[in-house]
């Protein structure tokens, strides 16, 4: 029943019609002579071909989809670094994910924290951040000439194991446009999008980053002066965020990130349907998949890093998936 499910009725009909033709040949031409012989090696010549078929196809199971490369290539390259976005790239990513912060002197920096993590980073001497410090390095505390100094790629993620190392530093988000930009020209590249995720909450206000207005402000101008407006997408798990940038800039496409929870309840406090539904892969099903894109949304889970995770969301149709390691979601691309 496996096989049928898998290439069809018809399909395997036809196998078994075009056996009982083989067999009836055989017995014509061989006069019965080698029958014995065949039938015995019967099931083993089908259980080889249905192996060997079955094989080719989950090889050749490939989608459609919007590949996303998390925070650039987390799983290969130290997160949110050129380097990790230039890896991407490499692996033919349609989007590049990252999300940003700003510092003191009002830089638009990109980072995943508003501090720095002592899980990745090094302080200006070279020396480990400790956890119970890390919250009071604060970047909005800080110029972007002293931030300049922490090593955020010297130290291996422990979660990935791939990941190579190499001394780098948080970049602006305008260097990692001109970067990327530059690279795709000179490599006659096709041109990607920029998924932006903006880190605020409401307790974090003039304290890990300016108000929701500032912020907004301090990124458009940076995304305007480089970008045509189609090709970002801004999110957020903070809904100021989405509902401000709805408000002042409607031209943007906006992605409402959620842990999981009921989807309609989601939208209604949004207040409006953004173009992106993008929920933790592990909350997910098929019925949320086509309830999101009923309501005129597409669906783009986080953070999926394993084939076997990404093929079943894949089948329930899901518009893009965003991953620490897009080498391994490049080999599901049609």
């Amino acid at each position: 029943m496996y096989f049928i499910n898998l290439f069809g009725k018809s399909w395997f009909l036809n196998f078994i019609l075009y056996m009982k033709k083989l067999i009836f040949a055989s017995k014509q031409s061989l006069k019965l002579k080698f029958m014995p012989y065949f039938k015995s090696c019967l099931p083993v010549i089908i259980l080889v071909f249905f192996f060997a078929a079955n094989l080719n196809l989950a090889n050749a199971q490939t989608f459609n989809f919007d590949l996303q490369g998390h925070r650039g290539a987390r799983g290969l390259m130290p997160e949110n670094t050129i380097p990790s976005f230039l890896e991407a790239l490499k692996l033919d990513v349609n989007t590049l994910e990252l999300d940003v912060v700003i510092s003191k002197d009002k830089k638009v920096v990109v980072s995943h924290e508003p501090w720095f993590n002592p899980s990745i980073c090094l302080d200006a001497s070279g020396n480990q951040i400790t956890e119970e410090s890390e919250k009071k390095i604060r970047i909005y505390e800080m110029d972007y000439a002293e931030i300049l100094q922490f090593d955020c790629g010297s130290t291996q993620n422990p979660q990935f194991p791939k990941q190579q190392t190499q001394k780098v530093a948080k970049p602006l988000l305008e260097d990692v446009i001109s970067t990327v930009e530059a690279y795709i020209k000179n490599n006659n590249l096709p041109k990607v999008a920029y998924n932006i995720e903006i880190k605020s909450a409401p307790k974090g206000d003039d304290t890990f980053h300016p108000t929701i207005d500032v912020f907004s402000k301090l990124v458009h101008k940076v995304i305007k002066k480089q970008l045509p407006t189609e090709r970002v997408t801004i999110q957020s798990f903070d809904f100021r965020v989405l509902k401000y940038w709805n408000k002042h800039y409607p031209a943007f496409k906006l992605s409402a990130l959620v842990s999981g929870g009921d989807i309609k309840n989601q939208i209604d406090k949004l207040g409006f349907t953004p173009q992106i539904y993008s929920p933790s892969f592990k909350y997910l099903d098929q019925n949320t998949v086509k309830q999101a894109q009923t309501m005129g949304m597409k669906v783009i889970p986080w953070t999926v890093n394993q084939k076997e995770e990404m093929i079943p969301l894949l089948e329930w149709g899901v518009d893009g998936i965003i991953t620490d390691y897009p080498d391994i979601g490049m080999e599901l691309k049609k």
